[in-house]
């Protein structure tokens, strides 16, 4: 498992929230939701997104949009345009008097707007859930990121953009795939950008730090030492743990440490998932210990983050 695909184990899609906006200007949605993470699509037309603390950026056909949450920001045919309709917590749509929009302006399956003929067509996936292994992931990115859609065009947008408004059995597993399919592809191109690659990012292509990555990711439950990790790759103890810090930011144990926390969290949101099996499978010799590691890291305790974390 490389870096990435670890860190998009947290954000996978499950029965992601997918709509199909159609919109004649003027118009400009205010997004309240706080969700973690929001993908968006301009299939035609045109597009802003408004944040409430920077400058607008221009959306164009083919380009995707990651918005990382909570803050909220409005998407819009014009940045000087109002806000019309809110969309809140739960994806409820309301008007800025908090009157409900969403049998008004619905136009079919996971479509909604102002008519079915608007000039502007708009695909958004967002993952409503909050995910302990994604926190790295998110910690990475910029509150926004705009992938541009290139002269070739992206090729997933016309087929999300088909099976959003289908009703199909099993169409809700379809689109999870598609939107994380559409989101790896936009932080793939994005990391590949000078500079804007995180160190965990780029220490994945490094013979030592790489190998390190992956054999911590894939095996956390291995009780690792550095000396340990370091016989696994081929260098001495103090070659591994220099290089280790100044690629990735913290010591390899260090490291281990937040992935198994970060894995226990995700796994404590299982309903049937014990204690003491999720100590087993991140690495602790038993409940006590992770729960001590949890308190030490993340200030509360297991029980106390299954109390506020939402069952998948």
């Amino acid at each position: 498992m490389d870096p990435l695909t670890g860190l998009l184990d947290g954000p996978r899609a499950r029965g992601a929230f997918l709509l199909r906006s159609v919109l004649d200007p003027p118009y400009a949605l205010r997004i309240e939701d706080g969700a973690p993470l929001t993908v968006a699509a301009l299939i035609r037309g045109v597009g802003w997104v408004v944040p409430d603390d920077g400058e607008p950026v221009a959306l164009r056909p083919g380009d995707v949009a990651v918005l990382r949450g909570p803050d909220p920001y409005t998407v819009a045919d014009d940045p000087s345009t109002p806000p019309q309709v809110v969309i809140g917590p739960g994806q409820r749509c309301t008007t800025l008097r908090g009157e409900p929009l969403a049998e008004s302006m619905a136009l079919g399956v996971r479509t909604w707007g102002t008519g079915p003929s608007g000039s502007t067509v708009l695909l958004t996936g967002t993952y409503q859930l909050p995910s302990e292994v994604s926190r790295g992931l998110l910690a990475a990115l910029p509150p926004r990121i705009v992938v541009p859609g290139g002269r070739e065009g992206n090729p997933l947008l016309p087929v999300l953009a088909q099976e959003v408004t289908r009703d199909e059995p099993g169409q809700a597993a379809v689109l999870d795939r598609l939107l994380d399919l559409l989101l790896i592809g936009a932080l793939r191109t994005w990391f590949a950008r000078p500079g804007a690659a995180p160190g965990w990012y780029r220490a994945a292509a490094d013979p030592v730090v790489g190998p390190a990555l992956r054999l911590l990711q894939n095996d956390p439950a291995r009780p690792w030492t550095v000396a340990s990790l370091a016989a696994a790759v081929g260098v001495s103890r103090a070659a591994l743990a220099r290089r280790f810090t100044a690629l990735v930011g913290e010591p390899p144990m260090a490291y281990l440490t937040g992935w198994r926390l970060s894995l226990a969290a995700d796994l404590l949101r299982e309903p049937d998932a014990t204690l003491a099996a999720v100590a087993r499978r991140v690495g602790y010799a038993n409940p006590f210990a992770l729960s001590a590691a949890f308190r030490r890291v993340r200030g509360i305790s297991p029980r106390t983050h299954r109390a506020k974390t939402p069952a998948p």
